[in-house]
């Protein structure tokens, strides 16, 4: 779906990474990797030649079917996709991460609004209303890394 919005052949380009093999798509740089392992940031950005418009991440933890324990999984995910979200988006870029409802912590949504004009929750319709998953939408990255002093 991002390369048919993108359009790598006008221009845009599209790094996808997954901890499984991907077929290929056209025009996607893909990469078999954990983000969460050192190297993956480096990894990523050797790829870019320019900051980026967007980070989109879909990443998830293996769950236990714990609620409180899936919920910490995830929201670490989501604050390293954040994190290197700042190091790497243009000013006015934009960061989409899946999150599970229980709320996102306040201190990583406190630190997405000092670096974003807008920070919401979204439920795509395309999601089962069952489903515990709901997307962090923050949009107009200020260009600050200020709210991520270790970057």
């Amino acid at each position: 779906m991002a390369a048919q919005k993108i359009k790598p052949t006008k221009g845009g380009k599209i790094i996808a990474i997954d901890l499984l093999p991907i077929d290929p798509i056209l025009d996607v740089t893909i990469l078999c990797l954990n983000f969460m392992e050192e190297t993956a940031p480096d990894q990523i950005q050797a790829h870019l030649t320019e900051k980026a418009d967007i980070l989109l991440s879909d990443m998830s933890p293996a769950t236990c079917g714990i609620p409180n324990i899936d919920h910490i999984r995830i929201i670490a995910l989501v604050e390293a996709a954040a994190e290197f979200a700042m190091h790497i988006l243009k000013p006015g870029g934009a960061f989409v991460a899946k999150v599970f409802q229980g709320g996102t912590q306040a201190e990583l949504l406190a630190r997405l609004k000092q670096s974003f004009q807008k920070v919401q929750h979204f439920k795509p319709p395309a999601s089962r209303k069952e489903s515990a998953e709901i997307y962090l939408v923050a949009q107009g990255f200020r260009g600050n890394t200020t709210a991520y002093p270790n970057l």
